[in-house]
């Protein structure tokens, strides 16, 4: 298998299990059998990127699908968490969320999200942006190792 087209692990920080779902179909046809690890709140993905009890074993992401409206620590936070670790820092971040106000795109920009995506409502709009989110971090973006 080329460089390329390495699997790699997307951590999917996400509340809603419809959503969950939905992403997980989405990532199920592709070309490549990226690995999807699910957390369900901020304070998870902190602990999964950091290996902490109860996720000493987990891999390192190569890509954060990190939606907004999180319980206990909302997504802008784990954001700038990530961003402002020096370890954590080149682990490419996609808020992916139903939020369209303008100051939350500015402020995840302003957090050095990689890209925002409003999560489309419709069932087969949703599964073709995730698709096309796995397929852009898989066949075009080089990422760290």
């Amino acid at each position: 298998m080329t460089e390329a087209l390495r699997p790699i692990d997307i951590l999917l920080v996400e509340d809603d299990p419809g959503d969950v779902l939905m992403t997980r179909e989405a990532l199920a046809d592709n070309k490549v059998s990226n690995k999807l690890h699910v957390v369900s709140d901020g304070v998870e993905a902190m602990q999964f990127v950091r290996g902490e009890t109860p996720y000493e074993h987990a891999p390192r992401p190569g890509l954060i699908l990190l939606d907004l409206n999180l319980p206990r620590k909302n997504g802008q936070e784990v954001l700038a968490e990530l961003k402002n670790d020096e370890d954590l820092r080149t682990i490419p971040v996609v808020i992916l969320t139903t939020s369209e106000a303008d100051e939350d795109i500015v402020r995840s920009y302003q957090l050095h999200a990689n890209a925002y995506v409003t999560k489309p409502v419709d069932f087969d709009r949703f599964v073709e942006a995730v698709r096309q989110i796995d397929d852009f971090f898989l066949t075009v973006v080089k990422l760290p190792r």
